[in-house]
């Protein structure tokens, strides 16, 4: 990945830092709707499962079955059986009660942010292998509509946070409602047809709704 593009990326650890939530831990039905992410979620619920069965059921088997019905194999093999169910059940009704609904969208542009990112990074690698000629100039013009975009997801996390620990902070932080839709739609509008066109169009559309779901929190 060229450098230019590894700047544009919004790593986990920023993202933890700016909402106040490990990314993985957001639920978000966007995630089921894509078999790779799927996949991904579901091995990380088992594993947290198969982790949290054995202390579960021992804290059970001890304090409970232990001192009313005596040691009992078969009682603690049912337990292994029913627990995770109910761990699986409760992880998912604690992720829609912790897990605002603004924060899983914003997330989701992140998401399709980062394939735009990924998108130029193939077709660089594309052009490096001489399968297709590289517009530098359509090229340019992405990369910087990109850190405008990422500029206006970094403000827009801040944003969501910020009203989420305390609406009355927002009276300090006006600087986090300015956003670059307009520089967005002016390399649109100069921008001519080329392999990147689509690319710009999509970081424009990204753009667009991030600041809708901005003014929706604000109006929230």
């Amino acid at each position: 990945m060229q450098p230019d593009l590894i700047g544009l990326e919004i790593s986990k650890g920023e993202l933890r830092r700016l909402t106040g939530f490990d990314s993985e831990d957001v639920f978000r039905p966007s995630v089921l709707r894509d078999s790779k992410k799927r996949l991904g979620f579901l091995l990380n619920e088992s594993l947290v499962t198969l982790a949290l069965t054995p202390i579960i059921v021992g804290f059970i088997y001890a304090f409970i079955i232990l001192p009313t019905i005596g040691s009992s194999i078969k009682f603690g093999i049912l337990l292994l059986i029913l627990v995770p169910m109910p761990i699986l059940v409760g992880r998912w009704l604690w992720r829609q009660l912790t897990c605002p609904e603004g924060l899983t969208i914003l997330l989701d542009e992140v998401d399709k942010y980062h394939d735009l990112v990924n998108a130029i990074d193939i077709n660089d690698q594309l052009a490096a292998s001489g399968n297709i000629e590289s517009s530098i100039h359509d090229r340019d013009k992405v990369t910087a509509a990109l850190q405008l975009i990422r500029e206006d997801l970094v403000r827009a996390l801040k944003t969501e946070r910020i009203l989420r620990d305390n609406k009355k902070l927002l009276a300090n932080n006006q600087e986090l409602f300015v956003n670059n839709l307009a520089s967005l739609q002016a390399l649109q509008v100069s921008s001519q047809a080329g392999e990147y066109a689509q690319l710009l169009n999509q970081s424009l559309q990204i753009a667009i709704d991030v600041q809708a779901e901005i003014r929706k929190l604000h109006k929230g």
